[in-house]
């Protein structure tokens, strides 16, 4: 399925809408926010594995609270966090692309409820819902771009930028909704192996933040605004 059958499938929806103003606009916020035909609800505790490398890929995923965290494996065991998800996110859309395995394991950050929702009913969806299709693109769009500036950030800023940056997306800054108070709970050796530096860097830096006033530190972790000096300075 590609994104130009779902654009085509959204403009007929919207045209039936407009030939018969009847038809209710689809609820995308309570389609996520329940269970129903083709969609569970699971809830998974901290540090529990939602799926494994090479487990079969047969749903996308919906964070409906709580955080999630993709990580892929060598042949060696190195493991290498390859992104963050917080609520509203979406991941596990590979199988939409004929991904017949997981490529990474997905592992709950902290208490964590999702939406699992079955690939038939995806499609589904995607096709009839032009609501919830515009809603997946820009997800999906968001994604590639955030990948795109993950791949300049690692090569062309300083370890003390990357972790400055990644704690700002990881509280929501820069997103669509509103910036979260506290970040997911997220360890140094996490936030070292997502911008690739060592804990102590991570450590460094993250006192040099407290004491700047950039973030509050004490088991929890709050980003305050002003952390963006440090990514926007030249």
């Amino acid at each position: 399925m590609s994104f130009s059958a779902i654009r085509r499938a959204s403009k007929v929806h919207r045209s039936l809408q407009k030939a018969n103003p009847k038809v209710p606009a689809f609820d995308v916020k309570s389609f996520l926010d329940s269970a129903g035909p083709g969609r569970k609800v699971n809830k998974f505790r901290g540090k529990e594995t939602v799926f494994a490398q090479g487990d079969p890929a047969k749903t996308v995923l919906y964070i409906q609270e709580g955080s999630v965290r993709l990580t892929v494996a060598n042949k060696a065991g190195k493991e290498a966090v390859i992104a963050v998800f917080g609520p509203g996110g979406f991941f596990g859309e590979g199988c939409l692309a004929d991904q017949n395995i997981r490529k990474a394991t997905a592992t709950a950050i902290v208490p964590t409820t999702l939406l699992a929702i079955e690939k038939t009913e995806m499609i589904r969806i995607l096709h009839e819902k032009h609501e919830f299709s515009d809603r997946f693109i820009a997800h999906i769009l968001a994604r590639n771009l955030r990948s795109e500036e993950d791949l300049v950030d690692q090569l062309f800023n300083s370890s003390e930028k990357r972790l400055a940056r990644t704690l700002l997306l990881l509280a929501g800054y820069g997103g669509t909704g509103q910036p979260q108070q506290i970040l997911p709970k997220v360890s140094q050796e996490m936030l070292a192996e997502m911008i690739g530096t060592t804990r102590s860097r991570v450590n460094f830096f993250m006192n040099k933040f407290r004491n700047l006033g950039f973030i509050e530190y004490d088991g929890e972790i709050r980003v305050d605004s002003s952390l963006m000096s440090v990514v926007l300075d030249e």
